[in-house]
């Protein structure tokens, strides 16, 4: 399967951002991928909820899903839309972040509401409250292509192995972690995150990434560490994008799922147990 990953640098901007990420998937058809992949809030990465609140919209107006699913048909590509933050209606005003699968004919196969809500304070300087703006969802989903099942999940989430364990039990063989991860945890934990969750569930883990400095015209700058990633069942990185925006190609041989669970059966091995009993 060859894939291509499209690594961008947006703004707060959901109009302006729309034609560059566009570009880049007119290019990734150009060179022949099959699959796309955009990274987390591929429609406007912002600090300022009351700038959200003007620009987001319901997922039956947005911008961007709609043009992206009019480019996946004309194409006649599959398209992993990593997440759009969406305005939902909900009476506490907070938005999704909602990832979706389009397959060849524009049509959206699957929708994945982010679990697990980044509220850290990482430093002094830097503090995280997603909870305050987005709702988290409760659904785990896992959707057929043609190339595999694949399983979704968002940024934060690579962080919890009980979520995709319960993936790649659902019979996931692509797990995709469309991220705008901090630059700080990046470089700390990024790559071994998703070496651990590609080899504990002997999937291919794709991890579509925002990049750099996000501009803003009013609002206080977002950073993101980049380095969108392709993880072979076996831990291998495939891929690694670095820090350039841009569009990044991939192929996949989906036999290697197959190999890698034949050496290490973990998923078959696995084994229910009684919680932990504490002796004092």
């Amino acid at each position: 399967m060859k894939g291509a990953i499209l690594q961008l640098n947006v703004s707060d901007d959901p109009s302006g951002n729309l034609g560059q990420t566009l570009a880049m998937f007119g290019e990734a058809v150009a060179a022949g991928a099959e699959f796309i992949l955009t990274p987390e809030v591929t429609n406007c990465v912002s600090t300022s909820r009351a700038h959200q609140q003007d620009v987001l919209m319901h997922e039956t107006d947005d911008i961007t899903l709609a043009a992206l699913r009019k480019a996946a048909a004309e194409a006649g590509v599959w398209l992993l839309l990593g997440s759009l933050g969406l305005k939902t209606g909900d009476a506490d005003g907070r938005f999704a972040n909602r990832s979706f699968l389009i397959d060849p004919k524009g049509e959206i196969v699957a929708r994945y509401d982010k679990i697990h809500m980044f509220d850290v304070q990482i430093n002094e300087t830097e503090t995280y409250r997603e909870s305050a703006g987005y709702r988290p969802g409760a659904q785990a989903v896992v959707a057929d292509t043609p190339f595999g099942r694949i399983g979704m999940s968002v940024c934060y989430d690579v962080r919890f192995p009980l979520l995709y364990n319960a993936l790649a039990r659902a019979g996931a063989r692509i797990v995709t972690v469309p991220a705008a991860f901090s630059p700080v945890t990046g470089a700390a934990h990024w790559h071994a995150l998703l070496r651990a969750r590609a080899i504990e569930t002997g999937c291919f883990v794709i991890a579509p990434a925002q990049t750099g400095t996000h501009a803003s015209a009013a609002h206080k700058t977002r950073d993101c560490y980049g380095h969108s990633l392709v993880v072979s069942p076996w831990g291998e990185v495939l891929l690694d994008a670095g820090v350039a925006p841009g569009v990044y190609n991939f192929t996949l041989d989906m036999d290697d799922v197959d190999r890698a669970r034949g050496k290490v059966p973990s998923l078959t091995n696995a084994r229910d147990f009684d919680p932990p009993q504490v002796n004092s």
